[in-house]
């Protein structure tokens, strides 16, 4: 049973890095589902409040990088609030228009479009801003990956020891 049990737990973690690509799925969720199924399946005492804190910390961190990516990667190529908004849109609706990578060109798309339609702004700015938002989802992505790899690392090292 045990091989199960760490199966699904598994499973769950796999999810998580899908949900960094397609924004849909909420990796913190699937994260947080393996730590209370390990706990369910086996016992909570490896978690203890400090885990739950910890944890609670790099999930803050999650939430942060991925506004931050964004914004930084939008403002940086002189993006506006629109930009920002539209990326987030196209990144939510790219996937399920074009599906595989409408994850990339959707913020891309949207961050364009938003310049265009609600700042006037000349093509060749809006492509800037365009690229600015792209280059933040890229960043942001890596950047919560790691933070789960941290978060993931630090379960193991709580339960495995």
């Amino acid at each position: 049973m045990q091989i199960i049990y760490w199966s699904v737990i598994s499973l769950l973690f796999v999810v998580s890095f899908i949900g960094l690509i397609y924004p849909i799925i909420p990796s913190v969720l699937f994260i947080v589902a393996g730590f209370l199924l390990y706990g369910w399946f086996f016992e909570f005492t490896e978690l203890t409040w400090l885990f739950w804190m910890i944890q609670g910390f790099f999930i803050a961190l999650l939430f942060g990088a991925d506004y931050l990516a964004n914004l930084l990667g939008v403002k940086k190529f002189g993006g506006s609030k629109a930009a920002i908004w539209g990326s987030t849109i196209g990144l939510l609706v790219g996937p399920f228009i074009v599906p595989f990578i409408g994850v990339i060109i959707g913020p891309f798309i949207g961050a364009v479009f938003a310049e265009l339609l609600f700042h006037k702004k000349e093509f060749k700015l809006a492509i800037k801003s365009g690229v600015g938002s792209l280059l933040g989802f890229i960043s942001g992505v890596f950047a919560k990956g790691f933070i789960q790899l941290m978060m993931i690392a630090y379960f193991l090292f709580q339960v495995l020891r």
